[in-house]
């Protein structure tokens, strides 16, 4: 297939639904930029690094690599993510409830700057990494925000030509490990962890969502663990 000549963004948290629509992105379009947010997140410094490393496997140039900083989500608080007073979870298997690993309205933020950037580097696409169906149930992640999201981008840009894409969203864990795979993304530069910067623990939502995809796909994943717990 023919690689789209239009400019895209990619968000690239450093985990790996990010990585994977970064690697969407990359096979979709001949230039990307990759845009990272630090937001006072427990794994800042961490994902950071795995950012700057994903950057440097698809040789994407240092002008288009932006990091932001976005604390003041810390300064909210509300989330064991950027809030010391809320322990992170062990995972309990499945749950209608929205964990407290949730960021109040994370993904308008991020996707606000990700926006404002394409619109100054004259990118029509943005990519995120959301997934619906195979995450924690956060409310910013589901397709009808995404609709929302770009009736919203089309109102208040100055072209309306911008779009947000959402590649992974209805994807299981274990198709995303898959994905990877078929894309030869580096699925060892990334990092899924909400509580270490060292090595990944094992046992909070995200590392047992990663871990589970992983084992579904019977796929050994390349990270250390502090414990790998097998999870049906």
């Amino acid at each position: 297939m023919k690689k789209s000549s239009d400019l895209a963004v990619a968000l690239v948290s450093g985990g790996m639904d990010s990585l994977v629509t970064a690697a969407v992105a990359c096979d979709s379009h001949t230039h990307v930029a990759f845009l990272h947010l630090n937001y006072g997140q427990n794994t800042e410094r961490k994902e950071l690094e795995a950012f700057h490393n994903i950057a440097d496997f698809y040789h994407i140039p240092h002008n288009f690599r932006k990091v932001i900083d976005v604390t003041f989500l810390k300064q909210i608080g509300g989330s064991s993510l950027t809030d010391t007073t809320i322990k992170v979870k062990d995972f309990k298997g499945e749950s209608s409830e929205i964990p407290d690993s949730y960021v109040p309205f994370r993904n308008t933020h991020l996707c606000a700057m990700a926006v404002s950037w394409s619109e100054v580097i004259s990118a029509k696409k943005i990519y995120i990494g959301a997934v619906y169906e195979d995450s924690s149930g956060y409310p910013d992640c589901r397709p009808s925000y995404y609709a929302a999201l770009n009736k919203l981008i089309k109102e208040g840009t100055k072209k309306g030509d911008i779009e947000v894409l959402t590649p992974v969203i209805n994807l299981k864990k274990k198709e995303i490990v898959l994905k990877a795979i078929e894309l030869k993304a580096p699925l060892h530069l990334s990092w899924s962890c909400y509580s270490n910067n060292d090595m990944a623990c094992g046992i909070c939502d995200s590392c047992a969502l990663r871990l589970r995809g992983f084992q579904q796909a019977g796929i050994p994943d390349p990270l250390p663990y502090k414990v790998r717990p097998s999870y049906p």
